[in-house]
């Protein structure tokens, strides 16, 4: 086995590989606004470090979000790319799962990131490994109350500490945790998410809604 693993729901662009035992390889750079040009230099960078090929991966993970919509796009059109022309699986995988496997606590918390818009990305877990609710974006003021009490990792528990006074680390996804999470599921059976992007909201981009009538003279 040999899993490439990659997120860029958050402003980290961060690659790895896995190879059923442990993570080989990664690379992680925080930047938000240069997810296109950073992904795959990253992954080039971990298939180096681990002396291997594309060719040599087995499976794509890919956390599909939420997130940003450009951002979170580049990762999931990337894993696709690459599952296509290596004829491999790609297994999606909720970019807060990764957070909350990577910060280890076996006791209940929250995860949250930040969506922009003053709003956050969030879900709560029971411990490390099992998620409890749905992820949803909200204003923080307006969950104050669910995540009351109990320890917050992920940028946005950091950029509200009046929502989530006991904030943690680790502030962005990681692509080595991603694939680790993912590789003990596989040796499971348990189940993955399609690999399509979850968004929660409409993107801040929006086609106008009318134009203006240019008349011929």
């Amino acid at each position: 086995m040999l899993l490439l693993a990659m997120d860029t729901a958050t402003p980290a662009v961060t690659a790895a590989l896995h190879d059923g035992t442990g993570v080989v390889a990664e690379s992680s750079r925080v930047d938000a606004r240069r997810h296109g040009e950073l992904l795959l230099p990253a992954v080039d960078r971990v298939l180096a470090e681990a002396g291997t090929d594309l060719g040599s991966v087995t499976g794509i993970v890919v956390g599909v979000g939420p997130g940003p919509y450009t951002g979170l796009r580049v990762g999931l059109v990337t894993a696709a790319t690459f599952a296509s022309a290596l004829g491999v699986p790609v297994h999606g995988v909720c970019t807060l799962d990764g957070l909350a496997y990577a910060a280890g606590l076996d006791e209940p918390f929250t995860v949250a990131t930040d969506a922009r818009r003053k709003e956050v990305y969030w879900a709560r877990y029971a411990d490390s490994r099992t998620r409890v609710t749905e992820a949803a974006v909200d204003r923080p003021a307006e969950i104050a109350e669910q995540v009351a009490g109990v320890p917050a990792v992920g940028a946005g528990a950091l950029l509200y500490p009046g929502t989530f006074p006991d904030a943690r680390a680790p502030e962005h996804a990681s692509a080595a945790a991603l694939a680790s999470l993912a590789a003990e599921r596989l040796a499971t059976g348990a189940g993955f998410l399609d690999p399509q992007p979850l968004y929660l909201r409409r993107p801040d981009a929006q086609v106008p809604r009318n134009y203006k009538v240019v008349t011929p003279q």
